[in-house]
Order: structure tokens, then C-alpha cells, then sequence
């Protein structure tokens, strides 16, 4: 009897030290294991719109096609998140003292997805299209290319002369490269036409694996020089508009929504799983006033303008009207960037010094209307912009916050179209509400310089010998320190004069699943640049003993 006792106590000891085993194997697996990324998944992404080129050459009119091709080609360079112009597929380059000689020399090893090694010939084929006559795409860049001189110095340098000094003639660099020996057959004047251009042949980091009416899916290009992607395939869902690709998101067709409008922030904000990421985009949206235009001529008051800025609470209407997505514009450079600077004459929202600045200046409501006048000219005048919904309110907001003051300001909504054409590039306007969308440098001469008043851009009409100089000389040095100093007394003399109503600076919105880990987005050049970091990104994942984790440096 006390042998078979001792026989089951030997058993539950037994089991217990298997037990505590199996505790203490399951304790150790629970804390020396880690996971981390893993390859594999799919990503999933929702756009507004269609692709109609997958051509870095004609993509500029739609942005579907900015964002794919951003995945497919690479050009000599590319903008970091300063918007600065850094090497891409190139090594670097050379630029004469005058701004009017590029020399470009080609980085060794890249090629194409077909592993065909990138070339000269692939640079002067591509440029040479631009400057062709019959070259279908943006008439700008073909103007600009027409006036560009395109040689080869050796089998890896390109030489770029112009006719004139143009610091910004490296933005051009940037534009991705098309494969000579792809294109080579195509005429330039049917370079649209192209079964090619649903057929891309790239260097970028990814390639085309399968493309319909409905959506494209993207591979690994295995030729491309950086990082393997932990993402097997990209998936890009074409929608007809912006709130279909939310429903998308909603039912779980897609993992991502390329582009969140203001109004659709907080439809989106409402979704648990989703992860935000907001960047300012370059750009502004500011109130021309028309310093040309005999009708109103009490614009040419520089106290004038300076109280109509004063009277606009900025950021009430980037709040209201944006849902925050906006930033109060103090300069036309977007701030955070290479050519900008803080140290500007700031105009905060203070009525009463709206009010007092145009008491100085002798405007004041002699009729008890309402209307302030000076030398019987009432202060009135037609406040044109276009005939989008959030633009429209912000319209309203502003024309009812100068009645505040005493200016009469008539809100006139129109077609984007007719604003364009019939107020704008007629000069037959007398204040206006616009959205300008820059990419690249920050160069102002189109908009602000006085040689763009009359058929250019400049359409507020101002004309300023000092900004001009500034201007000029700016375009004139390759030196980055130069520029940047030239930029900032522009900038200071643009806050001082305000020859147009700063209201703010875009942010544009991208939301993600958080099933997709690891996304970071910086700041970006362009919508395409939110896959800067793609490689990093992953959706699967593997545990791994913690000692086979290489520590951070």
C-alpha cells in the first residue's frame, strides 16, 4: 500500500514538472520572440478618376497618372522634402556660373525593368520629344524645352545649354526618363496614340503586372536599385469621385484613399481603423486684386490692402470652410521649405485696425450707407471666383467680413472656365479669389513679375521695380545661398506691398487601413510623393527569436 502511494505521488510530481515545462517553454517563447515585417500582402489603394497615360511626358493634366507613374519612372532628379532638387537617376551635375550651362552626369548600374541599362541615349531621346513641334502634351514645358540646347559630352554626361539664365531649369530634370529602344519607332506627334503608353516599360521602383478598366496592380521591379518592398503588389482602384472610393474604404474594398477633400475629413475621421496623414502642398489660394483696372482704382492704396487683409479671419475660415486642412499663408513660399523665411510682416485678423487704417487713409461713410467713400468713390467692388462648392462659402465668408468694415464686396461666383477666360486672362476682373497649385521652385517670377502683366500670369497687374530685381537675380545664380537671400527680401517686399490677399496654403490628406504598418508620409512635392517610403511599408509579419533582431545604431 505506502509502495503504491509513493508510485502516484511520483506520477503527479511527474506531471507537474512537465506541466511547469510547458509553462516556463511558453513563457520563454512569449518574451525572447519578437515579430517584425515580413514579405507578402497585397495594397490596397482608392482613387478619384482613371489613368489615361502612363507616360511621365503627358501626366501633368491628371492625377491619376501623376501617382502611377511616380511608382513606374524615375527622372535625372527628384525633390526631397525641402523641395530641393537632389540626384536621382543621376550622379550629379555642374552648373555654370550663369545659370545657362547644365551638365549632367548619368549614376552607373541603373537600368530598366527589361534590364536594359539607363543611357544618354535614353536622356536625349526623351528631352528631344519635348522639344519636338508636334509633341502633344503641356505647350509650356514644349516652349520651355525649345529654347534648350541638348548635347552629349561622353557615353554618361549630357550637356543642357539655354539661351538665357534659369537657376529653376534643374525642376526640369525631374521629369521621368522614357526607354529609347521602347520608343523609338513612336513619332512624336503620336506619342499620345501609343499602345505604349498602357504597355510602360520603367526604372522605378515597380512595374505594371496587370492593368484593366477597373484598376492596375503593380510588382517589384526586381531591377530597381533600392530596397526589395515587404508589399508583394500594389492594387490601384479607379473610382468615378472622391466619396465612392470612401464607400470603397467603408466595405472594405480598398486599404487606402489616395485623396481626402476637406468636406470628406470628418466622414473619414469617423472610421476606427483608419490612420491620417496630412501634408502642406505647394501652393496657395489668395485674392487678386487688379492694380490695373481704371474701375477700381483705390487698389493701388497699399494702406488699403493692408486693412483688407487685416479684416480676414484666416484661420476661422481654414477651420469652417477646410476642416482645418489649411495653413495661413504669410508668404507665397510654402513654409518649411528652402526658400522660405518667417521673418515677414504679419497681418493677424484685428478689425479695428482694419477700420482704423482706412480712417487714416480717408476712407470713411459719409452717408451713413453702410459704404465707406473717398472723393464721392464708394469702396465697392465685384469679388469673382470660381463656382466650387467650398470656395464659393469662403467667397461669402469674406465678402461679409469686409462689410464689417464698411467694403462693399459682391460675391460673384462663375465657372472655373469663365473665371479663367473671361475675367482673368482678360484682366477684365476686379478682385478675384484663386487657388494656384505650384509644383517645383519656388520661383514667383511667372506670377508676380511685371513682365507677366500683360500677357503672362501676373494678372493682379503689380508691377514693382525692386521685386522685379529680386526676381531676376534670383533666376540668374546657381548659388543656393544667393537664392535663398533674394527669395527672402522678396518675400518681406511682397508682405510689405501685399499685391494680393495671402489666405492660405493646401494640406493634402491620406488615409490608411492600420492593417498596413509602418506608413510614414513627410512632406510632400506632389500627391505621387506620399510612396516615398513604400518599401518600408509592410502588412505581414513573422516572429523571430528577439536575438535575431539587429539592434538599432
Amino acid at each position: 500500500m505506502l509502495a503504491r502511494v509513493h508510485r502516484w505521488q511520483l506520477i503527479i510530481a511527474l506531471l507537474g514538472a512537465v506541466l511547469l515545462l510547458g509553462i516556463l517553454s511558453l513563457a520563454s517563447y512569449t518574451y525572447v520572440t519578437v515579430l517584425i515585417p515580413t514579405y507578402g500582402g497585397t495594397y490596397r489603394e482608392g482613387m478619384a478618376g482613371a489613368p489615361r497615360f502612363l507616360n511621365p511626358l503627358l501626366s501633368p493634366y491628371n492625377m491619376v497618372d501623376q501617382d502611377i507613374n511616380a511608382l513606374l519612372y524615375r527622372g535625372l532628379a527628384r525633390f526631397d522634402e525641402q523641395g530641393r532638387v537632389v540626384p536621382d537617376l543621376a550622379e550629379g551635375w555642374e552648373v555654370s556660373p550663369d545659370a545657362r550651362v547644365f551638365t549632367v552626369r548619368l549614376k552607373p548600374g541603373q537600368r530598366w525593368q527589361d534590364g536594359v541599362p539607363v543611357s544618354v541615349e535614353d536622356v536625349l531621346f526623351t528631352f528631344k520629344i519635348l522639344q519636338d513641334s508636334d509633341f502633344p502634351g503641356d505647350p509650356s514645358i514644349k516652349d520651355l524645352w525649345q529654347q534648350v540646347t541638348i548635347e552629349q559630352v561622353d557615353s554618361t554626361s549630357v550637356r543642357f545649354t539655354l539661351e538665357d539664365s534659369f537657376a529653376p531649369f534643374l525642376d526640369q530634370l525631374t521629369m521621368g526618363l522614357l526607354p529609347a529602344h521602347v520608343w523609338r519607332a513612336v513619332p512624336p506627334n503620336l506619342v499620345d496614340r501609343s499602345r505604349l503608353n498602357f504597355q510602360p516599360v520603367g526604372n522605378g521602383p515597380f512595374q505594371v503586372q496587370a492593368l484593366d478598366t477597373i484598376s492596375i496592380t503593380l510588382k517589384p521591379n526586381p531591377t530597381f536599385p533600392g530596397p526589395r518592398p515587404y508589399i508583394d503588389a500594389i492594387n490601384l482602384r479607379f473610382y468615378p469621385d472622391d466619396q465612392a472610393v470612401i464607400e470603397a474604404y467603408r466595405h472594405k474594398e480598398v486599404d487606402a484613399v489616395a485623396h481626402i477633400l476637406p468636406q470628406d475629413l470628418p466622414a473619414v475621421q469617423a472610421f476606427p481603423d483608419m490612420s491620417l496623414f496630412f501634408s502642406p502642398m505647394p501652393g496657395y489660394t489668395v485674392i487678386l486684386l487688379n492694380l490695373q483696372n481704371p474701375n477700381v482704382p483705390f487698389f493701388q492704396e497699399k494702406t488699403l490692402r493692408q486693412a483688407l487683409l487685416y479684416a480676414i479671419d484666416r484661420q476661422a475660415l481654414i477651420d469652417e470652410y477646410l476642416n482645418g486642412m489649411g495653413i495661413v499663408a504669410h508668404s507665397p513660399i510654402l513654409p518649411h521649405t528652402w526658400a522660405y523665411t518667417d521673418r515677414v510682416k504679419k497681418y493677424p485678423y484685428d478689425p479695428d485696425k482694419a477700420r482704423a487704417l482706412l480712417e487714416k487713409a480717408g476712407w470713411v461713410d459719409q452717408d451713413g450707407d453702410g459704404v465707406r467713400e473717398k472723393d464721392g468713390i464708394p469702396l465697392r467692388f465685384t469679388l469673382h471666383g470660381d463656382d466650387d462648392p467650398t470656395r464659393v462659402r469662403i467667397l461669402q465668408a469674406v465678402a461679409r467680413a469686409w462689410r464689417e468694415i464698411g467694403v462693399d464686396a459682391i460675391a460673384q461666383p462663375v465657372t472655373f472656365p469663365g473665371l479663367v477666360g473671361d475675367f482673368l486672362e482678360t484682366r477684365a476682373f476686379e478682385a478675384a479669389l484663386v487657388a494656384w497649385r505650384l509644383y517645383g521652385d519656388p520661383d514667383p517670377y511667372p506670377l508676380w513679375h511685371s513682365s507677366q502683366v500683360e500677357t503672362g500670369q501676373n494678372y493682379a497687374g503689380w508691377q514693382n521695380l525692386e521685386a522685379d530685381k529680386l526676381m531676376e537675380e534670383a533666376r540668374r545664380t546657381p548659388d543656393p545661398n544667393r537664392r535663398i537671400r533674394f527669395y527672402r527680401e522678396f518675400q518681406q517686399l511682397f508682405a510689405e506691398e501685399v499685391p494680393g490677399l495671402l489666405l492660405y496654403h493646401p494640406v493634402y490628406a491620406f488615409g490608411v487601413r492600420n492593417t498596413v504598418k509602418n506608413v510614414t508620409v513627410g512632406r510632400l512635392h506632389k500627391p505621387g510623393d506620399r510612396y516615398r517610403t513604400i518599401a518600408s511599408w509592410y502588412i505581414r509579419v513573422r516572429r523571430v527569436p528577439i536575438t535575431a533582431v539587429t539592434p538599432s545604431p
